[in-house]
């Protein structure tokens, strides 16, 4: 499990563009996708999305699915429309400059680090 707040400590160079609550629950899993009807088959809840899709319609499908965060890769800036809707939703937005790879790669290590504490 991953407390949402310190995902902007793990991926590089990176901004909330809709920071979470200070009451949201840790994740417990992360998936990386651009296709939005893969991610409603297959992204698991209580998650973070990793995309490039920076449009409302990710909104969207991360709150049918109950995904709690999207990152935007490559310094993907998220439109009003798309701010709007993830308030509305309240799923939080980090922007980082880090690649899906990146930034999928650092997600699993530190879910890696948490699940091997005691």
């Amino acid at each position: 499990m991953i407390p949402l707040h310190t995902l902007s400590a793990i991926l590089p160079n990176s901004q909330w563009a809709l920071p979470p609550a200070d009451s949201a629950p840790p994740l417990s899993a992360a998936y990386t996708s651009d296709l939005l009807s893969d991610v409603m088959a297959h992204a698991p809840p209580d998650s973070a999305l990793i995309t490039l899709q920076a449009h409302r319609n990710t909104i969207a499908v991360a709150s049918l699915v109950g995904i709690r965060i999207v990152i935007l890769c490559h310094n993907r800036k998220p439109p009003k429309e798309m701010l709007e809707a993830a308030r509305q939703e309240t799923i939080a937005l980090l922007i980082t400059s880090a690649s899906q790879y990146e930034a999928s790669w650092r997600l699993h290590d530190a879910f890696c680090i948490s699940t091997a504490s005691p």
